[in-house]
């Protein structure tokens, strides 16, 4: 038995922070987990920024609502869970990921939540589990799964490289040049017949 698990932003659906960055202005808000490895900073230093600029979660969500998922991406998405199985593991939240969700007819998501006051201001995170994605890998592959993972940043690698078998997908300059050994796609037709391979052959075996 195999499973796919794919990252979610930069994968399927644009980079939520980057879009939202393109809306108020904020530059700072380009930074994604592209560039930083370790998201606890990342985070905080965003909702820091937030704070700043006294912007709410509902701000978040309005330009969420307005993004759609990638080129292509849906009906890659589609054809893949004809053929296999499939979760999308994320360092998202659930507050943030449902309008895409419905955008890709609601697959499997496993990801994080917000911390919000009484003003709808982000005020923590509540992470599911440190490094949640590689240990997602683990609890699949110790119920007997064949797992293949696919992502583009820097908290993917950790999954990708604990999975049976996996590969970026159009992840930046800066990674491809620190992770050589790992497997690049580019386009949905190729990342689909690169996992469909994995498919065959996990279920020779």
């Amino acid at each position: 038995m195999e499973i796919v698990c794919l990252d979610l932003e930069g994968v399927l659906v644009p980079e939520i922070w980057i879009e939202f960055s393109k809306v108020t202005g904020i530059k700072e808000l380009t930074r994604t987990t592209r560039d930083e490895p370790d998201y606890n900073k990342l985070m905080n230093w965003r909702m820091g920024i937030l704070r700043e600029h006294n912007l709410t979660l509902k701000d978040i969500q309005d330009v969420i609502g307005k993004i759609r998922p990638l080129e292509g991406a849906k009906d890659f998405l589609t054809k893949l869970r004809e053929l296999t199985q499939v979760v999308i593991l994320s360092d998202t939240f659930r507050e943030f990921a449902l309008p895409l969700m419905r955008q890709l007819d609601y697959p499997t998501i496993l990801c994080n939540s917000l911390i919000v006051d009484d003003k709808n201001m982000l005020t923590g995170i509540s992470i599911r589990q440190e490094d949640g994605k590689r240990r997602a890998i683990d609890g699949l592959k110790g119920m007997g799964f064949k797992t293949f993972a696919a992502g583009d940043s820097y908290n993917d690698l950790t999954m990708i490289r604990r999975a049976d078998k996996g590969c970026l997908f159009r992840a930046p300059e800066n990674i491809l040049r620190e992770e050589p050994d790992l497997r690049l796609c580019t386009t949905y037709s190729e990342f689909y017949d690169e996992i469909a391979s994995f498919v065959k052959d996990a279920r020779k075996e």
